[in-house]
């Protein structure tokens, strides 16, 4: 059985506030992993409510590295998150991803070494498949809305995470290429990883900026060139938005893969699980954890 739905939003680099809402209220979380990015905006759009959280903070004060990702996961699934579209800035390794085009991603590699990438790494042990990261309801509600909005998108793609703040060297850039992924950015993981073992569906919408560095014809990535993309993509990310909080609910969810993930996730004998642990994981495997 689902239970009732709740949207989150997580906003990436050029999408740090949200406009056109009929309510907003901005609003202090505290979490056992720290604070999260930025205080969370609660907005209510035809009157459904969202949870809104700018990744890097409002005026991009956060490099992507230290992102508290487990705070920014726990403070959504604190306010009843269920589902969270995460739109995020990215390059592309592909000719035909052009500037300005969207990615509906379905799969990462996740290349970065220096983060927290599990709220299960003290005492406690869970293994979550990660084999299908994305929701597949969830996908087929932002493309749904793209189309009806008429922007450029592209069902599917391979995003690769790189740990930044640093752009690629040239033969990153190409190795990444002949690996077959589409896209490239610094952001995604873990925050997937997290949502999935906090049983919160996932959808990564990803913003082309650029073509990265490998492209002969275009000028070396800067962050001129994308921030002047970043601006028109944000206007049409804040579109698909409302969009997708219109009709999100229409779209079946009840075989996700993220759904009751912990059931056959945690591998660590119940009498050894302490009190204060399960205390910390409450908000994220609590329905897991504190069963009799």
């Amino acid at each position: 059985m689902i239970k009732k739905r709740k949207l989150g939003i997580i906003g990436g680099s050029g999408l740090y506030k949200m406009e056109g809402f009929d309510t907003t209220k901005w609003k202090n979380i505290k979490t056992p992993w720290g604070k999260p990015s930025d205080s969370i905006l609660i907005a209510k759009y035809k009157g459904e409510e969202i949870i809104f959280l700018p990744r890097h903070s409002r005026g991009h004060k956060i490099n992507p590295t230290n992102i508290n990702f487990r705070a920014n996961i726990d403070a959504m699934k604190q306010q009843g998150v269920t589902d969270i579209i995460s739109v995020s800035a990215v390059g592309s390794l592909k000719e035909n991803l052009n500037p300005g085009k969207f990615v509906i991603v379905d799969q990462f590699i996740d290349r970065t070494f220096s983060r927290a990438k599990t709220f299960f790494d003290e005492e406690i042990v869970a293994h979550v498949s990660m084999a299908k990261p994305t929701s597949p309801g969830l996908s087929n509600c932002c493309e749904t809305a793209l189309k009806k909005l008429n922007i450029q998108n592209q069902r599917n793609g391979t995003y690769i995470v790189m740990e930044g703040p640093q752009f690629s060297t040239l033969a990153e850039s190409n190795l990444y290429r002949t690996w077959g992924a589409d896209v490239i950015g610094m952001t995604n993981m873990p925050e997937a990883k997290l949502a999935r073992e906090a049983e919160i569906r996932y959808c990564t919408v990803a913003m082309v900026t650029d073509y990265d560095c490998w492209h002969p014809d275009h000028d070396e990535v800067d962050v001129n060139m994308v921030i002047q993309t970043l601006m028109k993509n944000a206007s049409n990310a804040q579109n698909m938005i409302k969009e997708v909080i219109k009709t999100f609910k229409d779209f079946p969810v009840e075989k996700d893969p993220a759904n009751d993930c912990l059931n056959v996730a945690i591998i660590t004998d119940p009498k050894l699980r302490t009190k204060k642990t399960i205390k910390k994981l409450n908000n994220i495997a609590g329905r897991v954890l504190n069963k009799k």
